[in-house]
């Protein structure tokens, strides 16, 4: 079964002036990306806005990513929501149009336990092919729902197709506990920018990054770093990213994504779906002169 390495795309969801999914921009998107040498799409997740979006247009967004990558890259969509019925009809869409495989997030608001995690977990991996590769996906600052190792290894142990994780807390101790999970063949990757470097060195698969899609050179840069073994390079190329991410995520993060996507030509709009806002044509100007000036700083180590 195929699982994610290096750096996978969370990609942003593009709306045109009235507010409606812009599909001519996605496949903008997804083309850019796939051009960019960055390793995954991975359409529909937090950063694509997933809880904004009616299933109907989830399906659309999936299909239309799944198209235009065409097998250069995988595509593993994101099919999580706030109840079984719909992930379990989101999962299978996913297998039936050609993804690659599926993340799963947590359900939100409301407080589960460890058996009601594992139950659903379940019933979701159950709902695809044997074959079809799952990852679990935590982001409890987020969703209240956390998944701690427990549940990820009753849900790995039980189910071969859950093949690992994306962890959107900066918890390293129980990252490094989800790798041990299946006698370490539980693929594990980070939400955490900035732990991209530390976990791939101890054994990690990768980063699921949202800042890769606007400089994703520099995200291959410390990839390839890593794969080389050149942890000193692979610092410094990190501390680059880390500061260049602080510029991104200083005010919305998926906001200022789409800012510098419409500055690059890539989608139309910079629209933002309510009640989320837009930056204002003053913070757009001083975010876009900031990255530019920093976008090739040097960090001292």
């Amino acid at each position: 079964m195929k699982k994610l390495y290096g750096v996978t795309v969370p990609i942003i969801t593009p709306f045109d002036e009235k507010g409606e999914v812009d599909l001519a921009s996605l496949e903008n998107l997804a083309e850019y990306i796939v051009q960019s040498g960055l390793h995954c799409l991975y359409p529909c997740g937090t950063t694509g806005e997933m809880l904004m979006l009616s299933l109907e247009e989830r399906k659309a967004i999936v299909e239309t990513v799944v198209k235009k990558a065409d097998h250069r890259v995988p595509v593993f969509a994101q099919v999580g929501a706030m109840n079984l019925r719909d992930t379990v009809e989101l999962a299978k869409h996913a297998h039936d149009v050609g993804a690659d495989g599926i993340g799963v997030v947590t359900p939100a608001f409301f407080k589960l336990s460890d058996e009601e995690l594992i139950e659903y977990y379940g019933q979701v991996a159950e709902s695809i092919p044997e074959d079809y590769p799952m990852y679990l996906y935590a982001i409890p600052q987020n969703a209240v729902n956390d998944i701690n190792p427990h549940v990820a290894s009753q849900v790995a142990s039980k189910h071969k197709n859950v093949v690992g994780i994306k962890y959107s807390y900066p918890n390293v101790s129980r990252i490094q506990q989800f790798m041990l999970i299946n006698n370490g063949t539980f693929s594990v990757l980070v939400g955490p920018d900035e732990l991209f470097e530390a976990v791939v060195a101890v054994g990690g698969d990768g980063t699921v990054s949202g800042n890769s899609m606007i400089i994703p050179e520099h995200y291959l840069a410390v990839w390839n770093a890593l794969q080389e073994k050149d942890y000193e390079a692979a610092t410094k190329l990190q501390r680059r990213t880390t500061m260049l991410n602080g510029i991104l995520c200083a005010q919305n993060n998926i906001a200022s994504y789409k800012v510098m996507l419409k500055e690059k030509g890539i989608i139309k709009t910079s629209m933002m779906r309510s009640p989320f806002g837009q930056l204002s044509p003053e913070e757009e100007k001083a975010l876009t002169k900031k990255l530019t000036d920093n976008h090739y700083s040097e960090v001292i180590l």
